[in-house]
């Protein structure tokens, strides 16, 4: 992006936004220069006070950006995907040291303004007001939001189209007007205002340029270094992703060749706005084991946050999954269409808990089903010779990967399955009559590594916990591969029913009675 030292102050040259004309002409009228809400006795409220007095930012403004980055969520203290933190998302990356610089403009620790939501957005407004100054804005003008419109492109450290979403984002946000709910319960408020931001020293080519795969996103193209030319593999799954992050700055971060990770599309919270950043001929890094057959859409947001999850989000990521199954064959069911904590070899928890299955399955037009991994099941029957169907396609899977030869997963169960499974009780000391049932079930579901789980563990060693434990207990645990609080009292039941040590921690003894089939 141009570094121009000074920004041009030609009103009559100002252009408006085109996604920002409808909403502004039908606001409320209130200048942009509107006065600040009264001081609030609320701390959120009353930080955005102080640190756009102190600063000389808007306070508005201010808050619009802390509600693009964080929807008001510090998340206590933890970092995004691109290592940024708090409310005003202050990060420490290659390529952003806004938390360093807020450091130094402020006198703050770095550790406060991680964790401190108070001290993170004084360090926000520092860093706003030190891109205003660089940019030469006098007093007169930082009265007035739109000649900010520069300084917010710089906050977000992007470059060009990224840059200018970023600040496109910011000032809908302004024109619009917010209602914001903290996660405290706090409400924030930003009066609705017609908006005319200085653009004049943002470099925005072809921020607006068509998606070639997709016609209704918008095409901004992530580093060829973060992404693999090609495809070893048929395009046959999509695979639904949380940013952890905003949906600019995300953008962004797939333009950093540091970053070596990318999706094909991403998609905004507030409007469902798609843009699309690896073509979908290429294999995006986003999934491991299944980039080379797989789709990637981000979503703006946090797992632990379901106010990012907005209609509009789903609306406008269902029509694309859709879009996507009808081009590249893909089947509309819960093995095709799969979270990212179901692709095996993953860590991830994406997209959670709140992420809602069944209405977004509705949307696509498909069936909710079983989650993708094809060893998912709400609950395990008998299967024996003559049993056919997904769970004996389960088993067969289960078996060859513990080393016995159960022959083609045909989902069909055969003299070499039943062979393999005989093989495989013997080797657990269970009754060798080669029927999967619950204890055969529960000591296939958690063979593997048995790593201490505890409430706040995730992961792949997780989700077998929790099968393991839908076979076991015969009620269903939800196989999302985050350890919460259903999960420690199904540990719990199970350990007091087995008679462990009830403490809802899986070690040694847990794990073993599990692969015990007990």
């Amino acid at each position: 992006m141009p570094r121009s030292p000074v920004v041009a102050r030609t009103r009559a040259g100002a252009s408006v936004l085109a996604a920002l004309t409808v909403t502004a002409l039908v606001a409320t009228g209130q200048p942009a220069t509107a006065a600040p809400a009264p001081p609030a006795a609320e701390p959120l409220n009353r930080a955005f006070d102080r640190a756009a007095r102190e600063y000389g930012v808007p306070r508005d403004l201010l808050a619009a950006v802390g509600y693009g980055e964080s929807r008001l969520d510090g998340h206590a203290g933890k970092p995004s995907q691109a290592n940024g933190y708090g409310v005003m998302h202050l990060a420490s990356n290659p390529d952003n040291r806004s938390l360093e610089k807020a450091a130094a403009l402020t006198g703050e620790p770095a550790d406060r303004l991680r964790r401190d939501t108070a001290a993170n957005i004084l360090g926000g407004a520092a860093v706003l007001r030190d891109h205003a100054d660089r940019l030469g804005l006098d007093r007169t003008e930082r009265r007035d939001v739109n000649a900010w419109y520069p300084a917010v492109a710089r906050y977000s450290e992007a470059e060009g189209p990224a840059a200018a979403l970023y600040a496109d984002t910011v000032f809908t946000f302004l024109a619009q007007g917010l209602t914001a709910t903290a996660p405290g319960g706090e409400t924030v408020r930003v009066p609705s205002r017609p908006v005319a931001p200085d653009k004049d020293e943002v470099s925005a080519a072809g921020v607006y340029a068509q998606s070639p795969d997709y016609p209704s996103a918008l095409w901004v193209p992530a580093s060829s270094q973060n992404y693999a030319t090609g495809r070893t593999a048929t395009i046959n799954k999509v695979v639904v992703h949380v940013t952890q992050g905003s949906y600019a700055g995300s953008i962004s971060w797939f333009q950093n060749p540091a970053s070596q990770v990318s999706a094909h599309y991403v998609i905004r919270s507030s409007d469902g706005e798609i843009t699309q950043t690896v073509r979908d001929a290429n294999t995006a890094w986003h999934a491991r084991s299944a980039n080379s057959s797989s789709i990637g859409l981000e979503h703006e947001g946090w797992v632990d946050n379901p106010a990012w999850f907005t209609d509009a989000m789903y609306r406008s990521s269902a029509a694309l999954t859709s879009h996507l199954a009808a081009r590249y064959s893909i089947p509309k069911n819960r093995t095709h269409i799969v979270g990212h904590s179901e692709v095996p070899g993953n860590d991830h928890t994406d997209p959670g808990v709140h992420w809602d299955w069944n209405y977004y399955m509705q949307l696509v037009g498909g069936s909710p089903g079983t989650p993708g991994d094809s060893l998912t099941f709400p609950s395990y029957a008998v299967q024996q010779s003559g049993s056919s169907g997904p769970q004996v396609k389960a088993v067969q899977q289960l078996l060859n990967a513990q080393g016995y030869a159960a022959g083609s997963a045909d989902g069909i169960f055969g003299p070499a399955t039943k062979s393999a499974t005989q093989a495989f009780q013997r080797a657990r000391s269970l009754t060798a009559d080669g029927a999967v049932g619950p204890k055969t079930w529960t000591a296939l579901l958690s063979a593997g590594a048995t790593p201490a789980l505890a409430r706040g563990s995730s992961g792949d060693a997780v989700k077998r916990l929790q099968r393991s434990l839908t076979a076991a207990l015969g009620t269903t645990v939800n196989a999302d591969g985050s350890f919460g609080p259903t999960t420690e009292t199904a540990v719990r039941t199970y350990q007091s029913s087995r008679g462990l040590s009830v403490d809802g921690k899986v070690g040694p003894a847990t794990w073993g009675a599990l692969q015990a089939g007990r």
